[in-house]
Parts: structure tokens; C-alpha cells; sequence
């Protein structure tokens, strides 16, 4: 009986150190974090995107957090930007931090991709703009129509890479809302509050 309340002690200690340094620990240094001036709160088209970011699954093939140069991959070697800092993330509700690379980080995707155009290309098929890419099309956040309305948004697409029989592209509210969001993530800004890897080992 002695044996069973100590493990279960132990375990319950465990679990708590557990939640303080990985779940109320982060919270606490981000919240902690004054977000910077250039930092503007996402619009409703950008929270619409942000959602349908979510609920595709994006986050299971990209980051959304460049690291310090001190780890093995040099993220600012790659053009990603400079290393992420807390106050990045003071809007993001909940943190699309990531844990796996399939494809390139995404946290500065809208500096490095200023174009709508490219990104609805690369939505509709990543192959167009990116060759050998391994992403897959997102073809049914579009439409393809053989006359597009006045106000709809025809994607301009590499020759081959359209629906064929002399129809045209037209991206969906939910693809362009998507690209709204993808074009909103840029935190190329300068600040001072990037922890870095050294430091840390420091303390």
C-alpha cells in the first residue's frame, strides 16, 4: 500500500512539473510580451482564413516559428526570416507553433509571398508555381467555369495547369480568405525580445 501511494505521488509530481514547464511556463512568457507596434490584429477575412488554415490541416506540414541560428538548420540561411519571438504570437489564439517541416516554415510566407496571385496558383496546384513540390492541390476551394462573373477572382494559371475545355479557375470566399490569412502572417519587423539558444543554456 506504501509502494502504491508513493508511485502515485511521484506520478502526480511528474504530471504537475510537467504542466508547469511546458504548458503554464510558455503562457506566462507570452503573455508577458507586449506584441510590437507593426504588429496589427488579423481582419475578419484573415480569421476566416486562419480557421480554414486549421481545419486543412495545414499545421501538420508547416511551422510557424524560424529558429536561432545556433541550431543545426540556419532558418534565416533559408530566407525565413529572423527567429520567432513571443510577442509574434500575441494574436494567435490558438498557436500554430508546429512540429513538423514537410514543407518550409510559414510565419514570414507573406513577406516572402507578397502575390495573391501565387497563391492561389499554388493552392489550386503547388506543381504551377513550385516544381516538385509534394503539397497537395486544394482544388475544391475552387471552381472552374466557362465565363466568370464580373466580380469573381479568376486565378491566372500556367499554361497545362488549368481544368481544360476552355473553362476558367475562380477561387472560393474560403480560398480567399485562406490566402488573406497566409498573406497576413509577416513578422519581419525588428525587436529585441528573441530568446536565444546560448542564453538559455547560460542560465
Amino acid at each position: 500500500m506504501k509502494n502504491t501511494l508513493a508511485i502515485m505521488a511521484g506520478a502526480a509530481v511528474i504530471l504537475l512539473f510537467s504542466m508547469l514547464l511546458l504548458v503554464v511556463m510558455p503562457y506566462l512568457q507570452v503573455t508577458a510580451s507586449d506584441p510590437a507596434e507593426e504588429l496589427e490584429r488579423y481582419s475578419a477575412a484573415e480569421r476566416r482564413g486562419r480557421a480554414i488554415y486549421i481545419s486543412e490541416g495545414c499545421v501538420y506540414c508547416h511551422s510557424q516559428q524560424p529558429r536561432d541560428g545556433s541550431f543545426a538548420s540556419a532558418d534565416q540561411a533559408r530566407g525565413w526570416g529572423r527567429p520567432s519571438a513571443p510577442a509574434d504570437y500575441a494574436y494567435d489564439q490558438p498557436h500554430l507553433l508546429g512540429t513538423m517541416r514537410t514543407g518550409p516554415d510559414l510565419l514570414n510566407i507573406g513577406a516572402r509571398q507578397p502575390s495573391a496571385d501565387w497563391h492561389l496558383a499554388h493552392l489550386y496546384n503547388p506543381r504551377s508555381v513550385a516544381p516538385g513540390s509534394i503539397m497537395p492541390p486544394y482544388r475544391y476551394l475552387f471552381e472552374a467555369v466557362i465565363a466568370p462573373g464580373p466580380n469573381e477572382r479568376v486565378v491566372n494559371l500556367p499554361q497545362g495547369y488549368g481544368p481544360g475545355g476552355g473553362r476558367a479557375v475562380v477561387a472560393t470566399d474560403r480560398a480567399l480568405d485562406l490566402v488573406a490569412y497566409l498573406k497576413a502572417l509577416d513578422r519581419t519587423y525588428a525587436t529585441d525580445d528573441i530568446p536565444r539558444a546560448d542564453e538559455e543554456g547560460e542560465r
